[in-house]
């Protein structure tokens, strides 16, 4: 609890015990005003001050000024207890708005709190500490054990386990090492690490979400712009809607002034707008909150509001939907064994960087012996050709295979790219290469579908037959590709053709080579962003981890948010009209007042801090 807020309790503990006094005591006339007169002025005076300043700067129909005229009216009309009990429980519910609004800001602030305090440089073989702000590009940094991360870089000396927990809502550590990438925000666990900055720190990681999250607040949703209006335009109108009710009853019907006027202080006390004005901007901060715990930055309530409609999903498939990295796949002999076959492809390839390459003498996992190659010659879009313990091996297309003499090669039926081997021009076999699927892919399509998206799509510059292999073992109902980057923006272009009305569409992609389909969807939806300024720049939510079921952790929380808005909209608007109505007719004293404007802010209050709670339900 705050300074500020532990002033307002005391204030009203304090309130409380004297107007418990108040009422019990006997007293009567002017002893009986002065005694509740210092009740209200202890609770009520900087409402009143409020109100007055407020009128002073032109902003004269707020709930401060309903207050202080219900109020004091109330007290003109010897309504003393009524009055008081009024400001004491406005206090209480403006309390529990502040502590709500507390809670919200906790999670955003323990995102804050990834801003690094200092860094070690080593300068003139010296280790400084120092603003993370004056260190300069290329400059060698040390991190301790257990110290944050405080800038973008690469490792150069040591290795250690780092916490990305802040930044992806990810509890298993990561591993780093020499040549390894780490970025601002993390914590180091256990080695020390030598890192050399890639980045000053106001193009860092860290600053980049920081200033996202700062910023999130100030894109309103539809429903906070709908507030807002109906705030400016609801309360000025029971004002005088109020003053109507104290005047033309009377005069119509004869009765005295007095019943009516009460009527009307008891109106006003009831309208106030607080339970909406507070709990919907209220709900939209708990959720935009609540989902950067868990690793899902979103930009403003606006996307929250359209990612909560999302009917049609389409990714980008390398590094969305699969690792975007060679793996082997199938291993398919005709003369030798499998580990001979992936042998020999890993030597004659063992001179070469391509991803291929790699994946070859991954999967062979041994030590390359180069000693055992010679005569290594590479054909351009064909492969290679060497001599392995003097026998003369080709690695790579069928026509490669074809000009070898090595007539038994075919194509394999399994998608990805095949890698044939021959062995003095007779065939020996293929490997199958491709870019697998992430582990939860397959789950986050069939948990979209959960959550009734009706139709998911891929969009990918592979190969048609490829395309098709991974939708049909992810489950996508719908592939578009070998598609380059424009021809991804028109198949977007087709899909925001066929939506229906109030349907959103999201597309998926890395933030890089998406960029221009990013922008163009409804909801643009960066896929593991961690340290991709690409990313953070061009999507609406970023998901700061690789995983695919991330996107529908975002939907859950975006649509708990709206339910919340929703529930809180016809709640208070439900109850203000019926007990509005009743006060009008002479049925609703100050006490179903204080329940209408108090009671519904502090259950509408309570209702949005739900919001932060982001757990799979």
């Amino acid at each position: 609890m705050t300074k500020k807020q532990r002033k307002t309790l005391c204030r009203i503990v304090i309130a409380a015990a004297l107007y418990a006094l108040a009422v019990a005591a006997p007293l009567e006339g002017m002893l009986r005003l002065a005694a509740f007169l210092a009740v209200y002025a202890i609770i009520g005076g900087d409402i009143l001050l409020k109100a007055a300043r407020n009128i002073t700067r032109g902003q004269v129909f707020d709930e401060n000024f309903l207050m202080s005229v219900a109020t004091v009216g109330a007290l003109c009309l010897g309504e003393y207890p009524e009055a008081v009990a009024v400001m004491l429980f406005y206090q209480i519910g403006e309390l529990f708005q502040s502590y709500a609004v507390g809670k919200s800001r906790q999670s955003i602030a323990a995102l804050m709190d990834i801003r690094p305090d200092y860094a070690n440089v080593e300068r003139g073989g010296k280790l400084e500490q120092v603003d993370p702000e004056e260190v300069a590009e290329g400059e060698l940094i040390v991190v301790k054990p257990g110290e944050r991360i405080p800038l973008d870089g690469v490792v150069e000396e040591g290795s250690s386990s780092v916490d990305t927990a802040a930044l992806t809502g990810e509890s298993v550590p990561r591993e780093v090492l020499p040549g390894h990438e780490v970025i601002s925000g993390c914590v180091n666990l256990s080695g020390m690490l030598k890192v050399r900055v890639s980045r000053e720190f106001g193009q860092s990681t860290v600053a980049r979400i920081l200033d996202l999250v700062e910023n999130s607040t100030a894109r309103k949703s539809r429903s906070e712009h709908f507030i807002t209006r109906f705030a400016r335009y609801y309360t000025p109108a029971v004002v005088f809607a109020a003053l109507a009710l104290a005047a033309i009853p009377p005069l119509i019907f004869g009765q005295a002034f007095s019943i009516w006027v009460e009527r009307a202080l008891t109106f006003l006390v009831i309208s106030c707008p607080c339970a909406l004005v507070i709990s919907i901007p209220l709900s939209f901060f708990g959720g935009i909150g609540g989902a950067s715990r868990s690793g899902i930055l979103v930009k403003g309530g606006n996307y929250l509001e359209a990612l909560a409609d999302v009917s049609i999903v389409a990714f980008d498939k390398t590094g969305t939907l699969t690792r975007g990295s060679f793996e082997v796949v199938a291993v398919h002999p005709e003369q030798i064994g499998k580990d001979d076959l992936l042998g020999l492809a890993a030597l004659v390839e063992s001179y070469s960087d391509h991803p291929i390459s790699r994946s070859l003498r991954e999967a062979w996992g041994r030590e390359i012996d180069r000693a055992r190659v010679s005569s290594v010659e590479e054909i351009p879009g064909q492969g290679v050709r060497a001599a392995v313990d003097g026998r003369q091996v080709a690695v790579g297309s069928l026509r490669l295979m074809e000009s070898m003499g090595a007539k038994d090669a075919r194509e394999c039926h399994l998608a990805g790219t095949s890698v044939h081997v021959a062995v003095d021009g007779a065939y020996q076999g293929h490997i199958v290469i491709a870019d697998v699927a992430k582990p939860d892919a397959a789950e986050a399509i069939r948990e979209l579908k959960a959550l009734g998206v009706r139709k998911t799509v891929m969009l990918t510059g592979d190969a048609r037959k490829v395309g098709e292999s991974v939708a049909r073992e992810l489950g996508i109902d719908d592939y578009y590709a070998e598609l380059l980057p424009a021809d991804k923006v028109a198949g977007l272009e087709r899909l925001l053709a066929e939506k229906r009305d109030n349907e959103k569409l999201a597309f998926v992609g890395d933030g890089i080579n998406d960029a221009p389909v990013l922008g163009r969807a409804d909801v643009g939806i960066a896929m593991g962003a961690l340290g991709s300024d690409a990313a953070i720049e061009a999507a609406d939510v970023v998901l700061m981890d690789d995983r695919p079921t991330r996107i529908a952790d975002a939907m859950r929380i975006a649509r708990k948010t709206l339910r919340i808005v929703r529930q809180n909209i016809v709640f208070a608007l439900g109850v203000k009209g019926v007990v509005l109505a009743l006060g009008a007719a002479g049925l609703a004293n100050m006490w179903a007042a204080v329940f209408a404007d108090v009671g519904v802010s502090v259950i509408a209050i309570l209702n949005a801090m739900r919001a932060l709670d982001v757990r799979k339900k």
